[in-house]
This record gives C-alpha cells, structure tokens and sequence, in this order.
C-alpha cells in the first residue's frame, strides 16, 4: 500500500484542538455516533418500520430496541479493532485474510454504490415533490410525480457533492447535527400527535414477543436487521480517525505508553454509539407508533408520502406537514451521510489495492485527493441513471445488498476481535459480544433469506 502524507498533526494534537473549538464540545463526544445514526436511517428503514407499525402494531416496538442493541455491538467491535491496532477494519481484513477477500469486496462495494446510490436519490426525490409538488412533467416525464422524483432526486445529489467538496468534515458535521434535530422533533412530535396508548408502547418495548397473523416473523426480523444502516457501519473507522480517535494501536499485548489515551478513546467511542443507536432505536420506535393502526401501501419513500397523507386525514395538516419534514430529513442526511462517507471507504480500499492514495497525519484519508474526489463525483452521478426505473426493483436490489453485509460483518469481528495473537487480552471479544455476533449471524441470515423469497 502506497501512501502521501503531509503534515505533523498528532491525533493527540487533534483532539486537544477539537477541545479548544466553540462549540465542539458536545460534537466531540457524541459527532461520529450521531453520523452512523444519521446515515443508517434511510427511506428503507422508514418504510419497513411503516409496514410493520401498520401490520403488527406496538408488538414489534421491542425487536426495534433490539435491533439498534445489535449494531452497537457490531460497530463497538469494529471501534475495539481499530483502537487496538490502529488500523481500520479493511486494513485488518487483508493483513488477516488476504486480497482474495478484498476483491470481492470490490466488486461488492461498486454494486452496493449503484443500487444505493439510486434509491437515496429516488427518495429525495420522492419526499421532496410530497413536500413541494413539482408544477410539470417538463413534456419529458409521464406525469409530476416523476418529473420532481428525477429533478429534486439530482438536486439533491448534486448539493450532496458540493457540501462534501467545499465544506470539510466540521461542516458535514454540523449540517447532519442539524438534520438529526430535525429528524427527531419532526418524527417525536408526529408519533405524539396521534395520541398512542403509552402504557401499551412500553409494554411493546420490554415484552418480547411475536403476533400471530400479519406476517409476524418477517416483519419482525426485518425491523431488527433495518435499524441502524449496512455498509456505512464501516464509516464509523473513518469519523473516528477525523475526531482524532484510535490513531495508533496499542499492540497484540494491549500495553504500550498510549494505553491510557486508547482506553479514553474506547470510552468515547462506547458513549456516542450508545447516544447513536439510541437515537436509532427512539426514531424506529416513533415511526410505528405513527404508522400503527394506519393503512398503508406502496413500497419506500412512495410509502413514506401515502402515510403522510393519512396522518393529514387523522390529524390534520400541521401532522402531514411536520412529518414529511422529518421523513424529509432522514434521507437527505443519509444520502448526504453515503456521498460523505463511502468515498472514504472506497479510497481506503483502492489504497490497500496498491493505488498511490494520499493520506494525511495520523492516517486519516485526504478528501481532496483524486481516489477520494472521484468516487464521490461517481457515486453522485452514475446511480441517477436508474431514478428512471422502477423504484421498487431499484428498492429490492437495495435491500439485498444490504442484507448480505451484517451476517459477513459479523463473521469478520468474531474471527478479528476474538484472535488475542491479533488484538490483545485486553481487546478481545468477552463471551457475551461472542453471543451477540453469532444471534446477529443467524437474525441477519433469517432476513436475507425472507428478503430474496418474499
């Protein structure tokens, strides 16, 4: 692997600046786990736990909580690794398995790109003619709807490259801050409008259980695989390289002089996963408690608008309005969340495939390099050729892509995190996260499979 650096900064240096800038106090802690969240909320999870709220009510309300439990897991896993070695996950991958692995992992990510691409696009586009219908078809569309899916949809693409290109990492921060809190008032405020049964929403969440009609097992499996997003899980590596955290390892042994700031370090990546994934679990929770006792139709974003058009009929105006504003939100900041982050991912794989990719202090990845700058403008363009097809193939392809990640994500932290030769006593997987990784092999598997047969 062949890298440029420039620069001396430290990621001690780092964090010392980090706690010097107004403001930066609170994004300090809680920023990268509050992106993961951010990004991981799409218009596919929002419609999945919109089918499921309408279908089976609050009895699912638990397999939420246990969803987003899951990906804390997975994602402390991947922070333990990466603290431990100071390495990223990817890097781990080809020192321990080899390029073999990394090829099709290639080939993986570039049809993930596609397929995601076009559905966040679609969905933009989707949630923005709900929000301001687009006044024609342009003699170009068959009718409105298409024409403010496709025009809105590469709007959105389009103000996505440049807010990553101009704005750095802090700006990216602060403007997906600020659609969390959109996100949050709009979907809390809605799920409140509709007056739901409160003591019957904590029973759902405490007491496990599965209903017997409406498709229970596959719907509830698919609201724990939905909550918490896919591939972007492995962004998390790079936010916390840009917050300065897990730059150097510690060694095989767990010691070494930096073993105090490694193990500051795993207690902050610990909180804000814990305050992301409980964000995630609060907005799945809300999201059936809206959609519970609904009749809803239509697949994703299109899912999305008709429940909003219901909740107009239920709860007046100001209801459709505020929670087409929070929809809205969600996957705005999760497109914004994949042009961000997936670059990354996919520079640190052409670099491990021998391409010449600079980097700067600290082994964080230069979002100004070309490795970096090209996928973006790839992943932003190429997908809006599929917002012409039906969204809801593009939607299936999507979520299969998705689904066949978590069970491989698994599998790699129960080989990585549980080899002490590789990450150290003081790393390694304890027996309970050994449990969790094999539920989730076996969850994630159950879901794929209903995914491809259903």
């Amino acid at each position: 692997m062949q890298l440029e650096r420039d620069g001396s900064t430290t990621p001690e240096a780092t964090r010392a600046s980090d706690a010097r800038m107004p403001g930066r106090g609170v994004l300090a802690w809680v920023g990268p786990g509050l992106l993961v969240a951010a990004t991981g909320v799409g218009a596919g999870d929002l419609a999945t736990a919109g089918f499921a709220g309408s279908k089976l009510g609050y009895a699912v309300l638990w397999a939420v909580v246990l969803g987003a439990g899951i990906k804390f897991v997975l994602n402390e896993g991947l922070a333990r690794w990466q603290i431990a070695t100071g390495t990223t996950l990817l890097e781990g991958m080809v020192t321990r398995f080899g390029r073999a692995v990394m090829i099709v992992f290639g080939v993986y990510i570039v049809a993930w790109s596609f397929f995601v691409g076009s559905a966040l696009i679609s969905a933009c586009g989707v949630t923005m003619h709900g929000l301001v219908p687009f006044p024609s078809d342009l003699g170009v569309f068959k009718d409105e709807a298409q024409a403010g899916k496709v025009v809105y949809g590469a709007a959105h693409s389009v103000v996505g490259v440049v807010l990553v290109w101009l704005g750095g990492f802090r700006w990216f921060e602060r403007v997906m801050g600020v659609c969390v809190a959109l996100m949050a008032v709009a979907v809390i405020v809605t799920a409140v409008l509709v007056r739901p049964d409160w003591g019957a929403v904590a029973a759902g969440v405490v007491s496990p259980r599965v209903p017997r009609s409406g498709d229970p097992l596959q719907w509830t499996v698919a609201v724990m695989g939905g909550v918490g997003g896919t591939l972007t899980v492995l962004a998390y590596s790079y936010w916390m390289r840009e917050a300065g955290r897990g730059g150097g390892g510690t060694g095989a042994d767990g010691a070494g002089a930096a073993a105090g700031v490694h193990a500051a370090d795993m207690k902050r990546c610990r909180v804000d996963l814990l305050v992301g994934y409980s964000f995630s679990a609060l907005f799945g929770v809300a999201m059936i408690i809206i959609a519970s006792g609904i009749e809803v139709s239509g697949r994703s974003s299109g899912l999305i608008v008709g429940l909003a058009g219901q909740l107009e009929a239920k709860v007046g105006p100001a209801g459709r309005w505020v929670f087409l504003v929070g929809a809205w939100a969600a996957v705005a900041s999760s497109l914004l969340g994949v042009w961000q982050s997936v670059p990354y991912i996919a520079t640190d794989y052409a670099g491990l495939m021998g391409l010449k990719c600079r980097r700067v202090a600290g082994g964080a990845i230069d979002p100004r390099g070309w490795a970096y700058r090209g996928y973006l403008i790839a992943l932003a363009v190429v997908p809006i050729a599929a917002v012409m097809w039906d969204f809801s193939k593009v939607q299936k392809r999507y979520a299969i892509m998705g689904a066949a990640f978590i069970p491989i994500l698994g599998l790699v932290l129960l080989v990585l995190n549980g080899r002490k030769a590789w990450i150290g006593e003081r790393f390694r997987n304890r027996w309970w996260t050994q449990a969790v990784l094999v539920a989730t092999l076996v969850l994630t598997v159950i879901a794929a499979w209903m995914e491809v047969t259903g």
